[in-house]
């Protein structure tokens, strides 16, 4: 079992910048790849960004195209904590963002969301 918990979200003005921070328990972490995904009311879970394990080569991170050169994901496995650093945010960023976790054998794990409001 994997807990996620999130932190950091809030209330920003257009072209701010926010890091979320996703704390993991319960596992060995370096062994998951770990992601964010975002809902907007009314709509779809949708993928921000991923960042894989390192534990056999050096992790890789992917990318939604609506985000591209705004965020980064990164990794502390010292920590067990994911990041995303957002810059230059929009209106359009508003949502609920969700940390997730997924071993090669594992379910996916999710936390219970973190709030990001980004005012025009």
């Amino acid at each position: 079992q994997v807990q996620l918990v999130e932190s950091g979200g809030g209330l920003v003005q257009a072209g701010g910048s926010l890091t979320l921070s996703c704390a993991a328990s319960g596992r060995i972490f370096r062994l998951f790849a770990m992601g964010w995904y975002r809902q907007a009311p009314g709509k779809q879970r949708e993928l921000v960004a991923t960042i894989t394990s390192d534990i056999y080569s050096d992790s890789s991170t992917n990318y939604a195209d609506s985000v591209k050169g705004r965020f980064t994901i990164s990794r502390d496995n010292a920590k067990n904590t994911v990041y995303l650093q957002m810059n230059s945010l929009k209106p359009e960023d508003t949502a609920v963002y969700y940390c997730n976790a997924k071993g090669l054998s594992t379910p996916m794990y999710w936390g219970q969301g973190t709030q990001v409001t980004v005012s025009s």
